[in-house]
């Protein structure tokens, strides 16, 4: 009775939420107050994926599900990102009939990194896909290394893990387990010989902490690390990027397989791979795959472009935070080679929980915007005071500080025609595409 009443109350909350634009959490947690043991008490799909780490979760699910649904496959996922173990069990029950099975040949879920644990305590996943694992969040998460041993537990023995090859914290989870797949990158004409960014926090082993070496990395302390301790290493990739040309936007995956890039970062190249790596481990072949994500539009809307007067804009958004997802977009913006200007928008910290703790915006790189086809820089927000105290410490001059978001877009578009590049966060993305006509989404 108490599953009946369960799956009832979820998917009546879930009608609701759909009809008011809410609800991708709340019915879960409705349910799970009813009968806090309902994932255990579900039939689920035979095939289970579940896709973690710091960035690229969600673009990577997305990938999945369209490479999978291509191959003939019925997929289930939480298309609204709604991650934590409230939003699986809304995902779960809305999808149940009031006998508890889930008809679908997939179960896709991204998960929160922090809360894995609980969201698989009931069953746990065929395939795991580990995307990375670095600084996210530090008011909410502590230290990349304290994520890893909030998501350990989360780890069947059954279950195959898919890794990031390149990542030598994500890479610690191979350590006794028996079921492992990795997706990488060669050295290609991206990479450089040391770690990039403002810090280093690849500069000591994860395991043993002696000094760690890099043969070539691609971005960050990405790429091909190894231990002088105790060997711990960059394996042998069973998904390979084997060439990456980004001016022209092609992607060579084993050699052989071309896949055209609709956003021209390295970024998106991983999550292409992981994408990949998950759908050819579930059966589905290269043939299937490849067309799917050559040239693929991103629907989660990271990437959006727009007009403003004159403008042609294109809309980056990052995770506030998230100094890494900051610097792939203004390493973008750097590689363009074509006059424009930046707006940066921090209007907002989280979307979750209220905080003013701005420490992170001194671990991005905003140096990278020191080229000289970024003609001007604007930062605006409520924290455009805490931009302009770190811009001043870059060698970036064309920038000025303008509070009002309104008033910022309304400086553009009486002024200039070049390109337009807007960073910020999902929180704040909203206050920019209320004033502006949006072309498309990626």
């Amino acid at each position: 009775m108490r599953k009946f009443l369960a799956i009832l109350v979820c998917k009546l909350g879930r009608a609701v939420g759909k009809r008011i634009g809410k609800g991708s959490s709340m019915p879960g947690k409705a349910a799970l107050k009813l009968c806090p043991d309902i994932l255990a008490r579900v039939r689920l799909p035979s095939h289970i994926i579940a896709v973690t780490g710091s960035n690229g979760k969600t673009s990577t699910v997305e990938m999945i599900a369209a490479i999978l649904r291509s191959g003939g496959k019925s997929v289930i996922y939480n298309e609204e990102g709604s991650n934590q173990i409230e939003g699986v069990t809304t995902l779960v029950l809305t999808h149940a009939d009031f006998h508890g099975r889930v008809r679908a040949d997939v179960l896709l879920i991204e998960s929160d990194e922090r809360y894995a644990a609980r969201s698989f305590h009931y069953f746990h996943p065929t395939q795991l896909v580990v995307t990375n694992l670095y600084r996210d969040q530090l008011t909410r998460n502590g230290h990349p290394e304290w994520v890893y041993d909030a998501i350990l537990p989360a780890i069947h023995p059954e279950t195959e893990l898919i890794l990031n090859a390149d990542d030598p914290l994500s890479g610690c989870f191979a350590r006794g387990h028996e079921k492992v797949r990795w997706f990488g990158l060669d050295r290609c004409a991206v990479s450089v010989a040391v770690p990039t960014g403002m810090y280093h926090d690849g500069a000591y082993c994860p395991l043993c902490h002696a000094p760690m070496e890099y043969d070539y990395v691609h971005y960050n302390h990405i790429g091909a690390y190894r231990c002088t301790g105790c060997g711990h290493r960059k394996p042998a990739a069973d998904y390979t990027a084997t060439a990456v040309d980004l001016e022209r936007g092609l992607l060579t995956i084993d050699g052989s397989l071309t896949v055209e890039l609709a956003f021209r970062s390295i970024y998106n190249v991983y999550n292409i791979l992981a994408a990949y790596a998950a759908a050819r481990e579930t059966g589905v072949p290269a043939e299937t795959a490849a067309p799917v994500i050559s040239n693929y539009v991103l629907k989660n809307g990271r990437m959006q472009t727009f007009t403003l007067g004159a403008h042609h804009g294109t809309l980056l958004t990052s995770k506030h935070e998230n100094s890494i997802a900051y610097d792939t977009n203004l390493r973008y913006i750097a590689a363009s080679g074509k006059d424009c200007s930046v707006l940066v928008i921090v209007d907002a910290v989280s979307r979750k929980y209220f905080t003013s703790e701005t420490s992170w915006l001194w671990d991005i790189d905003f140096g990278q915007l020191n080229v000289p086809h970024v003609k001007r820089v604007i930062l605006s927000g409520r924290y455009c005071n805490d931009l302009a105290q770190r811009f001043s410490f870059t060698e970036v001059t064309c920038w000025e500080a303008i509070a009002d978001i309104r008033e910022a877009m309304g400086t553009l578009t009486e002024t200039g025609e070049e390109d337009l590049y807007v960073v910020t966060c999902f929180s704040d993305r909203d206050k920019l595409l209320s004033g502006v006509h949006v072309e498309k989404e990626g």
